[in-house]
């Protein structure tokens, strides 16, 4: 072979190689960028599509925001399927959208069942409660311990417990339950946590809830407050999953968004929920500190497993 035609040869075989390779980068280029579709669609998931977790938007967090029909209107948008804790002078608008109030209201937390003066009053308001719900086919009823004041840890269970027994039977009869909140004592900001609330911890709230003895007397199980005060959140939900009637989220600290600023990690708690069977529903029950749109639609797609 001649000088020139090896010279040819040379610069063809480098020319080729150098072809080679940049075919090879555009290919790894290419199954890279489909690696991560999947994680893209997620980014870009706008609403609950799975079915596996009922989601739910607690309406007092929204409604400097929103009124009653704009919420259901962000409900159905978002894939949810329920706005709670609304009176029932709302309710014929959820229903207008195909909504339920998956928890409904009844007496406050303050002045709640571990305390025989607020009794009468808070029993007739569970009372009412219970008729509405059970009208209306909505599953439950929220209720408190109250604060505990001078009462006693034992003396509040004690009271709880002969209260709810006055009352439970009803609830039976209704088919409605009853759903006991657990609120953290720790936090001295207003709504973010309640001092002096008596039923401050998970295993208390569930000892009220054994002694009533009755499959309509539920735990509802505040995510944000078990954190604060207990945390274990998985352990505690496989331990107590035959007690708990209803969920609530927010993020901790601050009662805020479901995002990367707090530190319950939401997805894994949501799968364990789903794994343990419950057919209930989860409130989205955080403080927006922005954009209130866009951050209950980044919850509603986390906890969407």
């Amino acid at each position: 072979m001649s000088e020139k035609n090896r010279s040819n040869t040379q610069i063809h075989n480098h020319i080729s190689r150098r072809r080679m390779l940049q075919i090879a980068a555009g290919i790894s280029a290419a199954a890279a960028a489909a690696l991560t579709v999947p994680s893209c669609a997620k980014r870009v998931q706008r609403a609950a599509t799975k079915g596996r977790i009922n989601q739910s938007i607690v309406y007092w967090c929204f409604e400097k925001y929103w009124d009653v029909e704009k919420t259901c209107q962000i409900a159905k948008q978002l894939g949810c399927k329920s706005v709670e804790l609304v009176e029932p002078e709302h309710w014929a608008t959820l229903k207008k959208y195909g909504l339920v109030c998956a928890i409904t209201p009844s007496h406050l937390f303050i002045e709640g069942m571990n305390n025989p003066e607020y009794q009468p009053m808070c029993i007739e308001k569970m009372r009412e409660a219970i008729d509405a719900s059970s009208a209306a086919g909505f599953p439950n009823v929220i209720t408190f311990t109250g604060s505990a004041g001078d009462i006693s840890a034992e003396d509040g269970i004690k009271n709880c417990v002969n209260g709810y027994k006055k009352i439970i039977g009803y609830a039976e009869e209704k088919k409605v339950n009853l759903c006991l909140e657990i609120l953290n004592s720790r936090v001295a900001v207003e709504m973010q946590g309640h001092p002096g609330y008596q039923g401050d911890h998970t295993d208390y709230c569930i000892e009220i809830i054994k002694r009533v003895g009755s499959p309509r007397m539920k735990l509802l199980f505040d995510i944000y407050h078990v954190q604060v005060m207990d945390g274990d959140i998985i352990t505690r939900i496989r331990e107590y999953k035959d007690y708990i009637g209803h969920y609530h989220t927010a993020g901790n600290p601050g009662r805020g968004e479901l995002d990367d600023k707090q530190e319950i990690n939401y997805r894994p708690i949501m799968e364990e929920i789903a794994r343990t069977g419950y057919t209930g529903y989860v409130g989205q029950e955080f403080i927006p500190t922005r954009d209130p749109l866009e951050g209950l639609r980044e919850a509603v797609v986390l906890c969407d497993v």
